[in-house]
Order: C-alpha cells, then structure tokens, then sequence
C-alpha cells in the first residue's frame, strides 16, 4: 500500500518550524501500519532534519554551527542574485538534507522520545515550502 500528500508550510524566514504533527497525520490517513515514511522538501534553500523536540536551544545552536560552516556573504560566493543569503542557503542545504526516513509501526510514526521532524529554513525572508510526504507499507 501507498500514500503521497504534498504539505505546505510558510516560514518566518531563517530558523526551525516542527512538522512533526502534520508528518504524522498523514501516516495516519495512509493507513500504513507498518512501513517506511519519506519526507522530501521540493527546494534547494531549505532542508529536512530529525533533532531534538524538547529543548529550542539544540536547535538555535545547530544554526550556530550551520553559520559558521556556509556564513551569509562571503566574498569567495558568486552566486548571489538573490542576496548575501541566497549561496549560503544552498550549501545550508546540501550540509544537511532535503530527505529523510522514518520507520512506522502500529500505525504511527516511531520517533525517539526526543526526536521531532523540521523543516529547517535557510533563507532569511519568508518562504513558501512544500514537503512530499510518502508512505509505504502494509
């Protein structure tokens, strides 16, 4: 059996939004059981990642390192039609992902107690994203 959504979520610029609920949900309307869900996000200047859901501080300090891995205007870029942001946006996303895979058993997902799924925006204006959510199983 299987199930695709397309997801829609806007963001307030650079940062992390939980979409862990609305990954779920669509599990749940699957019917899947047992299997395999995949989460993919359709750009290039944002990124998918399974991180801790309790505590905001892990992921304001995984923006931390990510700006220090790929910073805003760096003169060595050439791509930056859209602003200082726009290259760093994109090697933002390459260092992490644009997809991920969770397991799913009884049907729903099986995260970790801490774990939750984020879009993790990379640009620094708003943005419009859409996520491809596909399920697979029994």
């Amino acid at each position: 059996m299987s199930h695709q959504s397309i997801l829609e979520f806007s963001t307030p610029g650079r940062g992390t939004r939980d979409i862990t609920g609305a990954v779920a949900e669509v599990v749940t309307r699957s019917g899947v059981r047992c299997g395999l869900v995949h989460v993919f996000v359709q750009h290039t200047s944002c990124s998918l990642t399974i991180t801790e859901n309790a505590d905001p501080d892990v992921r304001r300090d995984l923006e931390t390192l990510i700006a220090r891995a790929a910073p805003d205007g760096d003169p060595a870029y050439r791509h930056d039609l859209e602003g200082p942001d726009d290259m760093a946006a994109h090697a933002r996303s390459v260092l992490t992902d644009t997809g991920l895979t969770v397991p799913v058993g009884g049907g729903r997902l099986l995260l970790g107690t801490w774990q939750g799924i984020f879009l993790w925006e990379h640009r620094t204006a708003a943005q419009r994203r859409k996520v491809v959510v596909t399920v697979l199983g029994d």
